[in-house]
């Protein structure tokens, strides 16, 4: 278990505060340029989805990948904060009662709770839109061919292709369990995709070569089957107070998962090979990649 006192721990911290301080300032009230108003009913649902804590997992690993890298660390701290918003949009969404139907999300009543339905939904509409917003934004300091791929390659992680497709498989799954193949493809979807968008984006920031590009792209992917392997797990064995949600709904909906087909031990070793697997990919970098290594094992050992 991580030691929540460590070098790596006060990092994720500071990662945490940085972007969640930044999120603040950009859901701010004051309408922008070429914005008529900006409700303040909404705006208030959207930042209750956003500015509820959270480790800040993905933004983290846009700002270690991008620092890997020698990237812009501002620019990384609003792209990480873009994909923190469609990573919310998606727990918005997902937790809406013709979805997974929570009441409960980070130890806080869902979006949709403590507002209502329909103002979750445009919530999560409006976070969606908005990380493309930061992206293309003049405050963040990337040339136009940066935030366009940024963009591109965020857009194709998150939809029908990606993210929501992997959400769209993963209903479906419900009442037909997909096979073993079916069931990766769907989790590389629905969780990986957001992943790996995270590291790649280090390389687009910093405008890396095209192998340091390809290297952080399989090194999300790894995390991204990590995380999920991790998450079936907890889903498993944690209860719902240390975890601040529901567990035990892929049980209880017969939804299959990895764990379920091959069993905890299974799992265990998987996670990790997984984790040799991506320390070997940023072996190239040495001493410098000693976060995200870290970073990868935390993913594979968290407990919540």
């Amino acid at each position: 278990m991580q030691d929540e006192t460590s070098f790596f721990a006060q990092r994720l911290k500071a990662a945490a505060l940085a972007v969640e301080s930044l999120l603040s300032i950009l859901l701010e009230p004051t309408a922008q340029a070429d914005e008529i108003v900006r409700p303040a009913r909404l705006l208030e649902a959207m930042r209750h989805g956003v500015l509820n804590g959270g480790k800040r997992l993905r933004p983290f690993l846009v700002t270690e990948s991008t620092a890997l890298l020698g990237g812009s660390a501002d620019a990384a701290l609003r792209i990480g904060a873009a994909l923190e918003c469609v990573h919310c949009y998606s727990l918005v969404h997902d937790d809406l009662p013709a979805m997974d139907d929570d009441d409960m999300r980070r130890g806080q009543p869902t979006v949709h709770i403590a507002f209502d339905e329909a103002t979750a939904i445009l919530a999560g509409d409006s976070l969606l839109t908005f990380a493309f917003d930061i992206i293309a934004a003049p405050k963040t300091p990337l040339a136009d061919r940066q935030k366009t791929a940024l963009v591109l390659a965020l857009a194709r992680a998150a939809g029908h292709g990606g993210m929501a497709g992997g959400q769209a498989l993963d209903l479906a799954a419900e009442t037909a369990a997909p096979d073993e193949a079916g069931i990766v493809t769907l989790q590389a979807m629905k969780t990986g995709a957001l992943l790996r968008f995270a590291c790649e984006a280090g390389a687009i920031i910093a405008d890396a070569a095209a192998e340091d590009r390809r290297r952080m792209r399989a090194f999300g992917e790894k995390i991204g089957l990590a995380f999920q392997l991790a998450d079936d797990l907890l889903d498993l064995t944690a209860d719902a107070e240390a975890m601040g949600k529901a567990t035990g709904k892929d049980a209880a909906r017969g939804k299959g998962t990895l764990v379920a087909l091959h069993g905890q031990s299974w799992a265990e070793r998987e996670l990790e090979r997984l984790v040799v697997e991506a320390e070997e990919l940023l072996a190239p970098y040495g001493s410098r990649s000693a976060v995200l290594v870290e970073t990868a094992r935390f993913i594979a050992n968290r407990r919540k």
